[in-house]
């Protein structure tokens, strides 16, 4: 699959390095398209995107315009000459962007989620060999079923294809939106290194102040490009408005980005460096969980008149804990650092809600 996708996507790496889409989460009007578009263009920005037609959660909230909105970026096209892009979830989304001469599909992470939903797809998309398809990641962390996605595709005659990281769904309360997990992208890449990867920093963090960290994060990681949403006016927008940025502000962005010397030493360094990045958040996202529980237990602790030590529970504790590093090559002394320290916050917040009530912070 590799070698073959290699002549049929050299056209979208032609487009710059780092390859940069950018556009409003969703089309509401013509107006806000094509200002957003035109900002963009002279932003240097060569691929607009726009989602018309939106899976949302509940019924009620805005779904998108649909078919409307082609005609809006078809006048983009026109205006501008830059390239345009689109969601698509259904043959009959397919088949409509295809009539209104959209150049770039994507794929989204729910639909990615549902192997027959992308035979489908992939089905209408037999002999069609000018569009390029981006697929992204599925909801859940699963890489084989985002290498399924893409080998139906290539199966059904795609050959322009591209994949984009968008980060995975959580539960609960996260610095990011989405979890990144940068191991599965990175092995992605390792199993298919032909294929252009893309990531989506406004829908891996959520809030438009992580899109910089992100996107450098990326890049530094060997991303070929980024999927951003920017909105004329974003804290009007009718959807993701706090993870939109103006094309002004993306400009700004893109500008302070660092391209890194992309040789093997320098890029296994860089890569090595974004690992130990991930692995510091999500230790710190999994010692946020672990005190939330030590509140709970101080609530419990309260209402039963139970003291806060219980030193038997901790020597437990630290005997498991010093057992199982020792057989992952770390040593004594350190986990008996990492655990004092965890137990005395642990401790801490205990003490806090016997004193201040449940909901004190």
């Amino acid at each position: 699959m590799s070698s073959l996708l290699l002549s049929g996507i050299s056209s979208l790496q032609e487009l710059g390095s780092p390859v940069i889409v950018s556009g409003p989460c969703s089309a509401e009007s013509r107006a806000q398209v094509l200002t957003t578009a035109k900002q963009l263009k002279d932003a240097g920005i060569k691929i607009f995107r726009a989602g018309l037609w939106k899976p949302r959660t509940f019924p009620g909230s805005f779904q998108g315009v649909g078919e409307a909105g082609l005609e809006w970026l078809a006048e983009v096209k026109r205006e501008t000459d830059m390239l345009i892009a689109t969601e698509v979830a259904t043959p009959v989304h397919v088949q409509l962007a295809l009539e209104a001469g959209v150049d770039i599909l994507w794929i989204g992470a729910r639909t990615v989620a549902n192997p027959f939903a992308v035979q489908e797809i992939a089905t209408i998309l037999e002999g069609h060999t000018g569009v390029c398809v981006m697929v992204k990641n599925p909801v859940n962390p699963d890489i084989d079923l985002w290498i399924g996605a893409l080998q139906r595709l290539y199966n059904s005659g795609v050959r322009r294809l591209a994949a984009i990281h968008r980060g995975f769904s959580t539960y609960g309360r996260y610095i990011y939106r989405n979890s990144p997990q940068w191991n599965i992208p990175i092995e992605l890449h390792r199993q298919i290194p032909h294929l252009p990867l893309l990531c989506d920093p406004s829908h891996i963090g959520g809030k438009r102040e992580f899109i910089p960290t992100l996107s450098q994060w990326a890049l530094d990681m060997g991303f070929n490009g980024l999927f951003i949403e920017s909105h004329c006016n974003p804290n009007e927008a009718l959807s993701d408005k706090e993870q939109q940025v103006t094309p002004e502000v993306l400009k700004k962005i893109l500008n302070k980005l660092i391209i890194r010397d992309k040789s093997q030493t320098s890029t296994e360094l860089h890569l090595l460096r974004e690992r130990i990045n991930q692995c510091d958040a999500d230790l710190l996202e999994v010692l946020s969980r672990r005190m939330s529980v030590s509140r709970e237990i101080g609530v419990f602790k309260k209402e039963h008149h139970l003291q806060v030590v219980q030193t038997s529970r901790y020597d437990t504790i630290l005997k498991s804990m010093i057992s199982q590093a020792s057989k992952l090559d770390m040593s004594e002394d350190f986990i008996k650092k990492i655990m004092s320290a965890v137990h005395e916050e642990s401790v801490r917040q205990q003490i806090h809600i016997l004193n201040n009530g449940e909901n004190s912070k």
